[in-house]
């Protein structure tokens, strides 16, 4: 009798014990950190995957937003400084491997700190002035800047981000020096540009597009080779006389480094499944973005190459440090 009541007690508590041990991934809240503020084009594409991942995984992804700092370096630290165990992540954009090239004084390293789990979405910048610009596309507009510098100023949503990147691009092919004013988000720009208050910018089309089409602003053209299917209308560089290229906005989804593996590849293959998904293509393709889900590996090699392609273009330019 006390064999079995012994041996009773000892299965009640493995009982206790083994749903601990073993509970899947995840268990509890994911705190999927946006480091940028609240409604701009990076938290608008996090906050559709987390919809897709609870919907897959259980109730257990909250966007957090963390903003502060040049490039987003207050979340990018907070992931980078968090637990490996998959439960604080890190949803970023292109200026996460931009701003170690501007600022030599970050708190973590922008690659070595982190684990990349997927390359989620990419689209192209619209480049857009004010409406009292008397331009229609961007051969113009560079023709009257040059006939009067001092009358235009351009501007970015972020020091480092893709858009000030391809700014700069711009300046270098049409052969200006022009001021360019770093805002702390896309919201502040985007309102000074409907003032008039600033003439050229470049932004991610899931900021900027609903404004051109409501005729707040003057899209004047896309960072594409060929045109895009959420604007069919708005012409490439290339189209607009000016030297084409092809410059986009990407998003990813990172952790920590050390992240276990397969964590890692849990997440990516939810990712994955959720952006192959015709409902989020489609409101992504809406947003001027192409839903990719790569694997992490893959998305490790395109950081690379992105990032080479960065520091040529801030060595090009001669961007400094803030």
């Amino acid at each position: 009798m006390k064999r079995m009541s012994f041996l009773l007690a000892f299965a009640t508590l493995l009982g206790f014990a083994m749903p601990a041990a073993a509970q899947p991934y995840p268990s509890r809240t994911v705190s999927v950190i946006v480091p940028y503020p609240a409604g701009g084009s990076v938290d608008v594409v996090a906050r559709l995957l987390v919809q897709k991942l609870n919907e897959s995984m259980g109730q257990s992804f909250i966007v957090e937003n963390r903003a502060g700092g040049a490039g987003g370096a207050v979340g990018a630290n907070t992931v980078a400084k968090a637990a490996p165990d998959g439960y604080t992540l890190m949803f970023s954009a292109s200026i996460h491997i931009i701003t170690p090239f501007l600022n030599s004084k970050l708190p973590y390293d922008a690659v070595q700190d982190f684990a990349p789990v997927s390359l989620v979405a990419s689209g192209p910048l619209l480049v857009s002035t004010a409406l009292n610009v008397p331009a229609s596309n961007l051969k113009e507009f560079f023709e009257l800047v040059r006939k009067s510098p001092d009358k235009y100023t351009f501007a970015t949503s972020s020091f480092g981000s893709a858009g000030h990147l391809a700014v700069e691009l711009l300046k270098r092919d049409a052969g200006v020096e022009t001021l360019v004013i770093a805002y702390k988000g896309a919201s502040p720009m985007l309102n000074d540009l409907m003032g008039g208050q600033i003439q050229l910018i470049a932004d991610p089309m899931a900021s900027s597009l609903p404004l051109a089409s409501s005729g707040k602003i003057k899209a004047l053209a896309v960072t594409r080779t060929r045109r895009v299917a959420a604007a069919p209308n708005i012409p490439t560089i290339a189209e607009s006389g000016m030297t084409g290229f092809d410059f986009s906005s990407w998003y990813g989804l990172w952790g920590p480094k050390s992240l276990p593996a397969d964590i890692t590849a849990k997440l990516q293959s939810e990712v994955a499944k959720a952006l192959a998904q015709p409902d989020i293509r489609e409101r992504l393709a809406i947003l001027g973005f192409e839903a990719i889900g790569s694997s992490a590996a893959e998305f490790a090699t395109y950081i690379g190459e992105e990032s080479a392609k960065y520091g040529q273009i801030i060595r090009d330019a001669k961007i400094k440090a803030e």
